[in-house]
């Protein structure tokens, strides 16, 4: 059944997630007002209606998925998937945007399939993985799993959007975590991404290929498997300049700001550069709400998204970022308790992956903006401005709490 005997309401599971993640929210839509309010009026001044529209719109569509049954979800897991990769082809065809072609528009209304994606093939994994006879033995196994993250992942690549494509690599970890693989074989699932991150370097990629081997033989791996490991970090490590050569300017650009942001502090590191100086600048307690310096100057870039954490540092200062990043940790903290409490296998890999979407975002948005890992353009949850995100968002935390309720698993 679609529908359950529980009202809406009762229907939340956690009540301290929903909280938070309301709380988060409204937060978000005055940020993106502070954001607004610059020394000259800009595009983004009076923006934030927008996003108050579309948190009135993911309510609706949250109190709506709160009546969804879990197993209604299982068994629409595939036909979701395939509307999400239809939509990603759709998107390469007709898509706009201003970097990516990550934009469907139909009328003043746009969306990004991308968003959707993640959560279809959250569903579709987590039910490949609640089908399956017995957790896997080799790395062969696993090949259910890494085509249905392949497609969505190689057709995000193609729009070019690596920074959300990344995320697709983070959901996938995390399903083969939760599948049950063991630790050696985990590790060896994972080598490639060591390979791409050393293959710069040859003598530390050669070293690593030679640890690599060794791990193989100490682990009486299967020929089959072992060739198989060899053979994807070989082509990583031969492939990487190549792939460096494919990737779009911006992008390109990205990484090197990332790296020596100081070389030219007036072009690809203005971004990091001056996200660090807003939340360095906020000090213990900020500068105030609306009072952000580098805010309204116009001297933050992209400060209603990509850097909106930025603002808050500015304007709240550390104890402001860091009562933020708590409210973050015991959300997911209190959404991976779900997770392992649950005895459904497609329940809770549904909210592990969910768990690693959020996670994946929350890394990603708050190192770039304090100079830790390369900027990739992801929102942070609840708080960025963006429809769809907060549309899945919102969605997501309605299917959390359906695990939790159906579960009985309440705070």
């Amino acid at each position: 059944m679609i529908r359950s005997k529980e009202t809406p309401l009762a229907a939340v599971g956690d009540g301290v997630i929903v909280a938070l993640a309301f709380a988060f929210a409204i937060f978000g839509v005055a940020m993106i007002y502070s954001a607004g309010e610059m020394e000259v009026p800009s595009s983004i001044t009076g923006i934030w209606r927008k996003q108050a529209i579309w948190l009135v719109i993911s309510l609706f569509l949250f109190v709506l998925t709160l009546r969804v049954s879990i197993r209604w979800l299982e068994w629409v897991a595939p036909l979701a998937y395939a509307a999400a990769i239809l939509a990603l082809i759709v998107v390469l065809i007709i898509g706009g945007g201003s970097g990516p072609r990550s934009w469907i528009r139909i009328g003043a209304v746009g969306f990004q399939p991308s968003e959707f994606a993640k959560l279809a093939t959250i569903l579709l994994l987590a039910r490949l993985i609640a089908n399956r006879e017995r957790p896997p033995d080799n790395l062969w196994d696993l090949w259910p799993l890494v085509a249905a993250v392949l497609l969505p992942f190689g057709l995000i690549l193609l729009e070019p959007d690596l920074g959300t494509a990344s995320v697709f690599v983070a959901i996938l970890i995390a399903a083969v975590f939760w599948s049950g693989l063991s630790l050696p074989k985990l590790l060896l699932f994972l080598s490639p991404l060591v390979s791409l991150a050393l293959a710069f370097s040859t003598p530390l990629w050669g070293l690593w290929f030679l640890l690599l081997v060794a791990f193989l033989y100490l682990t009486r791996s299967y020929l089959t498997e072992s060739l198989m490991v060899i053979f994807v970090n070989l082509a990583m490590g031969v492939l990487v300049l190549p792939a460096w050569r494919s990737l779009a300017t911006y992008q390109k650009v990205r990484i090197m700001a990332f790296i020596t942001p100081e070389a030219d502090p007036q072009g690809a590191g203005w971004h990091l550069i001056q996200s660090q100086v807003a939340i360095g600048s906020g000090g213990w307690f900020g500068k105030g709400f609306l009072q952000g310096t580098q805010k309204r100057l116009a001297f933050l870039p992209e400060q209603h998204t990509d850097f909106i954490f930025a603002v808050v540092g500015e304007e709240f200062g550390f104890i402001g970022s860091a009562l933020i990043l708590l409210g973050f940790v015991l959300l997911l903290w209190r959404i991976l308790r779900i997770a392992e409490r649950t005895e459904d296998e497609f329940a809770s890999m549904v909210t592990f992956g969910i768990f690693a979407l959020w996670f994946a975002h929350i890394v990603a948005n708050i190192g770039m903006t304090v100079g830790l890992l390369p900027i990739t353009g992801l929102p942070l949850p609840f708080l960025s401005y963006g429809g769809s995100f907060l549309v899945i968002s919102f969605i997501c935390l309605a299917v959390v709490q359906r695990v939790a309720v159906e579960h009985r698993l309440g705070p």
